[in-house]
């Protein structure tokens, strides 16, 4: 396929496919927020409401406002979602719940702060699109509270023993890359480089060993390996993701020794995770070999692929290598043949091992209105300036 047709192929996919299927089945008319729990026809088959997914929702509808169209109807689900998580969302302490019941009561303790950190990107991209400075004000106050505990970041919710085995994981320091950058509008400049740079050494100086050519979920508090179940974990989709967010990092400042080592970590990432008897990729892998304890491990998971294809593609437009492009089509042929349903809309989120269909949900408690449409905008975008860099170089020979 041209990097035309692949345009088309994503921007429908997002606009015509994604997105209606959220709107026609998601939004709660009755009492505010979103239902994610769908099966795929679009039905409700749980009312529960997941913090994470109503605020990334209102994220999803927030930035295509901003990005591709100032459509009113975008604006009016992203703030109506908001108005819900206002009202019910936080506990006495301002901290952001996990779950509710439809109507927005507390079912699950406000547990760690990742559900903060989705309700910071929300309220901040919310602010961006509507100039409100009280979404500003929820937005800004989140994101202090996430920098207070961010060295406890579940508190008297975690479950280790201390002083044993204390360890530090990946997935914050991963979400703080890509959140700052989110919030960066509402934030004194000189806070804004001083997460960055915390969060992209931890990134590519901690928790990448290149001993083993990936990313570790979690490494001693000194940044040594843990010889244990946690210490060798691998999350393949985790580290792909986080590259893309470093490369978008590094293209500020035109860091392209940056770029340049994000995109091998990219590649050493897929030789490990990919399934060279199935295709696609694992979810979960022991850095050592040895058996994972998720028994989940096998799955092939809609978010890992997509956040792939986004980081091998920004790596090609960023350096040209022919061997992220390579990746892509790879990926792209396993993703659109696997996981999108084109009889009734969006994409299924869980594949066995062999990439037959697991669960044939369209949401549920950690899928929702998210990856698919922030991926397919990414794609988009990021094909469209790939071909704009190839038109560029063809009018520099025929002028030259």
């Amino acid at each position: 396929m041209s990097e035309t047709e692949y345009i088309a192929l994503y921007k429908s996919n997002l606009l015509n496919d994604v997105l209606p299927f959220w709107i026609n089945n998601s939004i709660d008319a009755e009492n505010g927020g979103f239902f994610t729990c769908l099966t795929k026809e679009g039905e409700v088959y749980d009312t529960d409401k997941f913090i994470w997914l109503q605020c990334r929702q209102v994220w999803t509808f927030s930035m295509l406002f901003l990005n591709v169209e100032q459509n009113p109807d975008w604006l009016e689900i992203a703030e109506k979602g908001a108005a819900f998580l206002i009202e019910h969302g936080r506990d006495e302490n301002n901290d952001w719940y996990f779950s509710l019941t439809k109507e927005g009561k507390p079912l699950t303790q406000a547990h760690n702060i990742f559900s903060d950190c989705f309700a910071a990107m929300a309220f901040a991209q919310l602010s961006k699109a509507t100039g409100k400075d009280s979404y500003a004000k929820i937005a800004t106050e989140t994101f202090d509270n996430i920098l207070k505990r961010q060295n406890s970041p579940k508190g008297k919710f975690s479950k280790a023993y201390p002083g044993t085995r204390d360890l530090q994981g990946f997935s914050l320091p991963m979400i703080l890359c890509n959140l700052v950058l989110e919030i960066e509008h509402l934030l004194d400049s000189s806070l804004v480089e001083k997460v960055l740079k915390n969060g992209v050494d931890s990134v590519v100086n901690k928790f990448y060993k290149p001993e083993f050519g990936v990313i570790l979920e979690n490494i001693n508090l000194n940044g040594d390996v843990s010889d244990s179940f946690e210490g060798r974990l691998v999350n393949p989709g985790h580290g792909l993701e986080s590259m893309w967010f470093v490369m978008d990092i590094a293209e500020r400042t035109d860091n392209k020794e940056l770029i340049r080592k994000c995109v091998d970590i990219t590649l050493s990432t897929l030789e490990f995770g990919w399934d060279k008897e199935n295709g696609g990729i694992f979810y979960f892998l022991d850095v050592k070999g040895n058996p994972p304890q998720q028994l989940e491990w096998d799955q092939k998971l809609w978010w890992v692929h997509v956040e792939a294809m986004i980081a091998v593609l920004k790596g090609y437009m960023h350096t040209g290598d022919l061997r992220c492009w390579s990746w892509f089509e790879k990926l792209h042929q396993y993703t659109w043949g696997h996981f999108v349903d084109e009889e009734f809309g969006e994409w299924y989120g869980y594949l066995n091992r062999e990439g037959e269909v697991l669960l044939p949900l369209k949401g549920g408690k950690w899928k929702g209105c998210f990856h698919v449409p922030r991926g397919l905008f990414q794609l988009w975008k990021t094909m469209e300036k790939i071909q704009l860099q190839k038109e560029i170089k063809t009018d520099n020979l025929i002028n030259s």
